[in-house]
């Protein structure tokens, strides 16, 4: 397990997923599969993806107090990941996810936040001990952005780093992002920022390097099996993923980022970490389900190795 502590602000969910041949349309009813329940949320996906990476993980959120909300403790709990600062709400119910899986992988989503939507800046300061020993921040915009900008607050404090997530993406105040040293905007993210349709490494450059200007330190724009555009004061340029067989896609950009937080942490320079972040997430799509599909450090350094294998033998 890394030394370095990571402290994770954001959702969790309890996701339901139907199994379909394809996406329904508008109006549309599709005969699905097989259903099942699972854990997630953006905030609760990325703190068990980095746990199982091998960080040690500090989680501020808030669920219902209800079933859901006692299954979604548990199971981070299991994980090893801090609960102690995972508030309780009597007022709202836990957040739930329902979710479409296509047979090639692609899914459709949509979340009603319950709880969610009530963490707040207070929340946030409650926890202000776990920020003490730090390494690192992590935090997604599936909670309201009070709570954003006072985990921002904390660890600019302390001079902690932090990796926002923009997802599900919306505008971001200029002062914010020039506090970020990490965005990890998608390509759909990267344009909503931006106005800049990113459709390739080319597209995806000049949408990284317009947030830099606006003020994040460095920009990684995913762009799914292809890699991603890493921008930063020491590396420009794409890194490449890694091409798997899909099963399902949920939550591979939330283990991307957990792992891409351990990587960091660590203290490996930025596009290796983005290829440990690759290899995680490359992982996940071969399993179902959100932090189900998380794998685990073992899981992820024998990928890499026999990558590298493939590659000196290629």
């Amino acid at each position: 397990m890394s030394d370095a502590l990571i402290v994770v602000v954001g959702s969790s969910n309890t996701d339901m997923i139907v199994k379909a041949e394809r996406i329904p349309r508008p109006g549309e009813t599709v005969l699905g599969g097989a259903f099942s329940m699972a854990p997630g949320g953006k905030g609760a996906n990325q703190a068990v993806a980095a746990a199982r990476a091998g960080g040690r993980v500090v989680f501020i959120g808030r669920v219902g107090r209800d079933p859901f909300g006692e299954a979604a403790i548990a199971g981070l709990a299991a994980d090893g990941i801090d609960v102690s600062h995972l508030a309780k709400d009597a007022a709202r119910p836990s957040g739930v996810a329902l979710i479409v899986v296509a047979g090639d992988g692609e899914n459709s989503i949509a979340v009603a936040p319950g709880a969610n939507s009530a963490l707040s800046s207070i929340d946030v300061r409650k926890a202000s001990c776990a920020f003490a020993s730090a390494r690192l921040a992590l935090v997604q915009l599936e909670v309201p952005l009070e709570a954003v900008e006072a985990t921002i607050d904390l660890a600019a404090g302390r001079r902690i780093p932090v990796i926002l997530n923009p997802a599900p993406a919306r505008k971001l105040p200029g002062l914010l992002l020039k506090r970020i040293a990490i965005l990890t905007p998608n390509e759909t993210e990267a344009e909503i920022l931006t106005g800049i349709a990113v459709k390739d490494a080319v597209s995806a450059a000049r949408a990284a390097r317009a947030l830099r200007t606006r003020g994040a330190k460095s920009v990684i724009v995913t762009l799914g099996a292809r890699g991603a555009y890493v921008s930063g004061p020491d590396f420009e340029g794409l890194v490449p993923g890694f091409k798997v067989k899909a099963v399902d896609a949920t939550a591979a950009g939330d283990v991307f980022n957990g792992a891409l937080a351990v990587a960091v942490g660590e203290g490996k320079p930025l596009p290796d970490a983005v290829r440990f972040g690759h290899a995680a997430a490359a992982v996940s799509v071969t399993r179902l389900g959100a932090q189900p599909s998380a794998p685990r450090r073992a899981d992820i350094d024998r990928f890499l190795r026999e990558r590298s294998k493939e590659v000196s033998h290629g």
